[in-house]
């Protein structure tokens, strides 16, 4: 009641009473609500480190506009610039939060739910990267879509449709000019498994499962590198809220592999 979530009430003898089974209860409820406060505490840190870097070039901005007018136009391009990339964030975050929440949820019952072709919705996604791409020089590369026309998975498209996005944007981010980034559909009995791979600079093996949390930066990400480190911790959530799995592994020669596994629609 005063906010103290350390102390544990289950019982450490082997009495299967109602009694043990509540402590047990309790146990799990403050060992989640004390994941959830330092999810909170965390995330409020991010967020104001994320900000303020944009917020300085901001103010710079304007007051170089105040100061030298004869530089409006660069003032102002600035201005707009750093507008776009904390609109970008404020987006994220939201999508992010509502995730969370639990408002990504899918199943049979939900409203927006439905058939998703995957074959589909990858072809675009990745006729969308290529455009980005073709400045340059970088190659987008699909394979498997046309052995699967019929492959479905149940759920809600635009979540699907970002979440994928997200992992091949980010791959064609990391990318070195001229390179190559692949991207794989295949099926795996009950499974759609959908691979995304680069030659990036990769992570640190320790790193593997952490770059699925919201603004986590290897240690070899260049600081120019746009984005806040969002866009796969929204892939990771949006796969488990459709009961699939997400992971990352090394590639040999260097690179990054994401493999995203989403259940097949059954037949009837």
């Amino acid at each position: 009641s005063h906010g103290n979530l350390a102390p544990r009430f289950h019982a450490s003898g082997k009495r299967g009473d109602e009694l043990t089974d509540l402590g047990r209860d309790f146990d799990r409820m403050t060992g989640r609500l004390r994941s959830l406060m330092d999810s909170q505490t965390r995330l409020l840190h991010d967020v104001s480190h994320e900000l303020r870097s944009p917020l300085a070039r901001l103010q710079a901005a304007i007051g170089l506009a105040h100061q030298q007018p004869e530089k409006m136009a660069a003032s102002m391009q600035r201005i707009e610039r750093e507008s776009e990339r904390m609109d970008k964030l404020i987006g994220e975050l939201l999508t992010l939060s509502r995730l969370e929440a639990g408002a990504g949820q899918t199943g049979a019952g939900h409203m927006h739910s439905e058939d998703v072709s995957i074959a589909d919705l990858v072809h675009d996604i990745v006729d969308d990267a290529r455009y980005e791409a073709r400045a340059r020089q970088l190659n987008v590369e699909l394979a498997g879509d046309a052995a699967m026309p019929d492959t479905s998975v149940t759920g809600q498209p635009e979540l699907l449709a970002r979440a994928v996005e997200n992992v091949v944007r980010n791959a064609v981010k990391h990318s070195p000019d001229g390179g190559t980034v692949e991207v794989e559909l295949s099926r795996m009995s009950d499974w759609l498994r959908i691979a995304v791979l680069d030659r990036g600079p990769g992570v640190a093996g320790a790193d593997l499962a952490r770059i699925f949390e919201p603004f986590f930066r290897a240690s070899n990400t260049q600081h120019s590198t746009d984005g806040h480190g969002l866009g796969l911790a929204i892939a990771r959530h949006v796969i488990n809220a459709h009961g699939g799995r997400i992971g990352a592994s090394l590639r040999s020669g260097g690179g990054l592999c994401v493999e995203m596994l989403l259940p097949v629609k059954t037949p009837g």
